[in-house]
C-alpha cells in the first residue's frame, strides 16, 4: 500500500515535470481589418417653394424643427406671387416646420418635413404639403 502511494506521488511529480517542459502556445494578437464603410450619400438640403395659390405669399418662415421661433422672414422684401417659385437651401439636415403669410393675413403652416426627403413646398388655397 505504502508502495502505491509512492509511485502515484511520484506519477504526480512527474506529470508536472513533463507538462512543464512541454511547449506552450503563445497567442499573439494580430491586427483585425476593418471593412471599409459604404460612402453614404450627403443629405440635399435643397428645396423649392412653389406657389400654387391664388394669393400672393407676403412672407415665408422655415426653421429646423428643434427651434422654437421661425427666424426671419426668408422673402425679406420680396413677396411670392400665384404662378411663381423660389429656390431654398436648408442649412441642416433634418426635420423643419414651414409657415406662409398670404396676402389676406391669413397664415398656413407644415410642421416636421424631412428636408432630405422633400424637395418642394407647394402653397395653395388650402394650406401648405410637401412633395
Amino acid at each position: 500500500m505504502f508502495r502505491r502511494k509512492i509511485l502515484a506521488i511520484f506519477a504526480l511529480a512527474g506529470a508536472g515535470a513533463v507538462s512543464a517542459c512541454a511547449p506552450q502556445t503563445v497567442y499573439i494578437p494580430q491586427p483585425v481589418a476593418v471593412a471599409p464603410q459604404p460612402m453614404v450619400r450627403a443629405c440635399d438640403t435643397r428645396f423649392q417653394v412653389v406657389n400654387n395659390s391664388g394669393l400672393t405669399v407676403m412672407q415665408l418662415f422655415f426653421s429646423h424643427a428643434s427651434r422654437s421661433d421661425w427666424g426671419v422672414d426668408q422673402l425679406g422684401q420680396n413677396v411670392l406671387p400665384p404662378g411663381r417659385a423660389w429656390n431654398f437651401t436648408a442649412a441642416n439636415a433634418g426635420a423643419y416646420d414651414f409657415r406662409v403669410v398670404y396676402q389676406n393675413g391669413r397664415a398656413a403652416e407644415i410642421r416636421r418635413v424631412d428636408i432630405c426627403r422633400a424637395s418642394r413646398i407647394v402653397v395653395t388655397n388650402q394650406g401648405l404639403y410637401a412633395q
